[in-house]
């Protein structure tokens, strides 16, 4: 019986953490790619065509794993939808409304935009690796596992939502590290309300609400202003 346990804590663990790990790969295969220095644009820009592989690969680790995540209904949508636009408005901030640079460096699909087929591809993609992959597979990790996991070994077996400072702490910092270190300070606030947000909602689906929300609102200011540094 033991063994048994055992064995479906780290098959949990597994189904909570690879798609995370497949996700982060994909951003050390690109920057291999890089460093070959190539004159293609698929050499140059290994985004056109890893991203699309990162998005199949980790949308497939999350249909295989799917029956062994906890979602529970929505829960609190004033807040999950007060948060997602907040959280906009302070990913935004610098560049909105304290008159910082222009991100306008990074994946820009326009480069392709005299081949409307690809172009579309691309960009109906890259909003469903934004709007959806995304949001699942960082709220599943850390939300849904870390958050847990720093509280008992056994995360499973603590309640979705259950507040300590040393995981609120280490989450915080891990999501805002995670991200590029101009987004950090922004990131430190985001990823503070949306642990505000699990612990409220005791909701993982809330949690991926509230992610997606923001994203979505990100990804259509991206596409209307050309800061593609935001992707």
């Amino acid at each position: 019986m033991h063994s048994a346990t055992d064995q479906r804590s780290r098959n949990l663990l597994i189904a909570y953490a690879a798609p995370m790990v497949v996700f982060i790969g994909c951003f050390g295969l690109i920057s291999l790619i890089k460093l070959t220095h190539g004159q293609s644009l698929w050499l140059r820009s290994p985004e056109f065509w890893v991203y699309p592989l990162q998005t199949v690969a980790c949308a497939v680790l999350l249909i295989i794993f799917w029956r062994r995540y906890e979602f529970h209904p929505v829960r609190q949508l004033w807040l999950v939808l007060l948060v997602g636009f907040v959280s906009l408005a302070i990913w935004i901030a610098p560049q909105a409304f304290f008159g910082a640079a222009p991100r306008t460096d990074g994946f820009n699909p326009d480069l392709i935009a005299s081949n409307p087929a690809a172009y579309w591809a691309t960009v109906l993609l890259r909003f469903f690796r934004l709007v959806v992959v995304v949001p699942l597979i960082e709220e599943i990790f850390w939300r849904g596992f870390l958050l847990r996991y720093l509280i008992d070994e056994k995360f499973e077996r603590v309640p979705f939502g259950t507040f300590s400072w040393l995981s609120f702490a280490v989450v915080t910092l891990a999501f805002t590290f995670s991200h590029s270190s101009a987004d950090w300070i922004v990131a430190a606030v985001v990823g503070s309300l949306f642990n505000l947000v699990a612990y409220r909602t005791k909701s993982l689906t809330s949690c991926v609400l509230v992610h997606a929300i923001t994203n979505l609102l990100l990804g259509l200011w991206i596409m209307q202003t050309k800061q593609w540094g935001f992707w």
